[in-house]
Order: C-alpha cells, then sequence, then structure tokens
C-alpha cells in the first residue's frame, strides 16, 4: 500500500523537492540523484534537489549533482506539494530543509536506518536493506519504472559506497542482486569504484596518515580512537571536503580492534563522533547521546569538547558492555 501512495503522490504533485542529508555521503546523494532521473523518466516531472552542505568533490561525477541547489539557495516560504527525504535518518539532519519538510502538502521519508522514527506522511524505511539505493531499486521494480542509465549509475554508487565496496556486513544477496540488474543496464562498476575510492586528495590521504597515526588504543587494543580538531585540517589544507571519509573504517581493520571511533571536533563544546564496530551495538552507544544508525555503524552529536566526549564515549561503551 505504501508504494502505491508514494506513486499516487508523485502524480499528483506540481511540484517535488528531493532532500539529502547534512554531510552527504554516496548513499544520500545517489540515492538523490537517481531518483531525480527516476521520477522526471517516469512521471515526465523534474524536481528540485536540496543539499544541506557542500558536496564532496569525490562525488561530483554523479549524473545530475549539477541540478541540486544548497539549502541556502531555496526559498524557505515556498510550499511544495511533495518533499521526499532520502536516506534522512532523522528529520534534524536535514538541517534547514526541516521547514521546506514540514509546510509541504505530502511528505515521504525512504531509508534504511533501524533508528529511523518514521516522521513522514509515507515512510518507506527498510532496516534490512544495505542503502536508501537499495531500497529505491525495490520500489523501481515494484512499480516497473524505467531506470536509464544515469539512475542505474546513481543507486550503484549509493549501494557500492553503503556496502563499503561490498566489504561490510550489510553486503547481502538481495543487494548483489540489485547490483548485478544495474550492470546489466549500463553500469560501468570498474570506472565508478575508481571514482569514488581511488580519487582522494593528496592532503586528505596525508591528513588521514596522520590521524591513524596519534590513535590511541585502550581494553587491550580492543577500542581504538582518534581526534579530528580544526587546527589540525587547517594544517593539511582542509577545502571543505570530508576528510574523515572512510577514517574510522581504518581503524577498525586492525585486526585487534573492536570498535573503532573518531571524534571530530566541532567547537570548544561541541564533538561529533563516527563509530564502527565488527559486532558490537554500537548504536546503542549512539542513541545515549541522541544520535543513532545501524548496529555496526552509527554516531552522534555530543555536547562536550573532543577530549571529554571521548572519555563520555568510552564510558557508555564499558556501561554497556561492549568492551
Amino acid at each position: 500500500m505504501t508504494i502505491e501512495q508514494l506513486d499516487s503522490s508523485i502524480k499528483n504533485s506540481k511540484n517535488i523537492l528531493l532532500v539529502s542529508h547534512i554531510n552527504p555521503d554516496g548513499d544520500t546523494l545517489g540515492a538523490m540523484c537517481g531518483m531525480y532521473s527516476l521520477i522526471y523518466k517516469n512521471y515526465k516531472k523534474k524536481c528540485d534537489m536540496a543539499l544541506a552542505s557542500k558536496v564532496p568533490s569525490v562525488y561530483e561525477f554523479l549524473p545530475n549533482i549539477s541540478e541540486a541547489k544548497n539549502i541556502s539557495q531555496i526559498d524557505l516560504s515556498r510550499e511544495y506539494d511533495l518533499v521526499i527525504n532520502l536516506d534522512v535518518a532523522s528529520i534534524d539532519r536535514c538541517s534547514e530543509a526541516k521547514t521546506l519538510f514540514e509546510k509541504a502538502k505530502n511528505t515521504v521519508n525512504i531509508d534504511h536506518h533501524e533508528t529511523n522514527p518514521q516522521y513522514a506522511k509515507i515512510n518507506i524505511v527498510e532496516p534490512y536493506a544495505s542503502a536508501t539505493g537499495e531500497v529505491i531499486f525495490g520500489i523501481a521494480q515494484m512499480l516497473n519504472w524505467d531506470i536509464p542509465k544515469d539512475a542505474a549509475e546513481c543507486l550503484y554508487v549509493a549501494i557500492m559506497t553503503d556496502t563499503g565496496c561490498f566489504r561490510f556486513s550489510n553486503t547481502t544477496s538481495r543487494a548483489m542482486k540489485f547490483c548485478s540488474k544495474l550492470l546489466e543496464l549500463g553500469v560501468n562498476s570498474s570506472d565508478l569504484s575508481q571514482k569514488c575510492y581511488e580519487s582522494n586528495s593528496k592532503d586528505m590521504v596525508l591528513f588521514q596518515s596522520y590521524c591513524v597515526n596519534k590513535a590511541k588504543f585502550i581494553e587491550n587494543d580492543k577500542i581504538a580512537y582518534t581526534f579530528v580538531y580544526k587546527k589540525d585540517l587547517e594544517r593539511f589544507n582542509y577545502n571543505g571536503d570530508d576528510f574523515t571519509e572512510g577514517l574510522t573504517e581504518k581503524l577498525r581493520a586492525i585486526k585487534s580492534t573492536e570498535i573503532a571511533f573518531v571524534v571530530k571536533e566541532l567547537n570548544s563544546t561541541t564533538s561529533k563522533i563516527s563509530m564502527r564496530s565488527r559486532s558490537k551495538d554500537i548504536a546503542k552507544v549512539c542513541s545515549a547521546f541522541g544520535g543513532g544508525g545501524h548496529k555496526l555503524a552509527a554516531g552522534a552529536v555530543v555536547k562536550a569538547n573532543a577530549q571529554d566526549c571521548a572519555k563520555l564515549v568510552i564510558e557508555e561503551i564499558k556501561k554497556q558492555g561492549l568492551c
């Protein structure tokens, strides 16, 4: 029934806005740009696309991304017929676009995070899916949508990046079947993999090496963590890209590490944590700070400076008996 509601909502809407989450990754951007193409192809309607923050340069190759606008360029007083949030686990994750979402006549929430509170009028949330891009491909199949090559590339990027290039535990047979069908539609997997994983700047690579080198290990190396300070970003010529992309995974890749996290300084009283684990439910840890995500990959914003934040996170890990 929910899928039919989505179909009907798109058909009955004259103006549609697609929204990605703040600090965008390959899934939210791939899902947004893919949905843009799918709606145009199957309904002959052009959507607006809203970005809560800057697109990382590594994803600037995505088809249709040039059509997206920063939320600061969109009239917040406008009332859309339909706003579709893509990979936005909670309404606050779309920043100022929340205003447009709440004013819209109809709203849709397409996501795969198990902590998603299903905040829209129409919610298509599949926690078992590897990525929001996978959810959208499933929708396309159920509604018999034509999938043009540019949409196929976007959805492939969404699934590939959220599974860590098919390395993470969320790489299911369903995800691989969908990707196989996307390849049949003309996707060049080697080309997209190179663009997503072999196109980092020299400064970003050196910065991550620096952060790994100063990592701290506790509990017999079961917990690994490092800090990202504003002064360090400036030292490595930070250009607005997400220099921390993949950094947590580098720490988790160490054989002895069970839980890895990165503490990023936002200001003197606020920090952001990004956590990864091999088998422990770290979503519970992040939920304690008002965040969330998946069992093995989660994050949160903590009201504490970087050093105090790390202490609080470690205390919560121990409190929950995860290490």
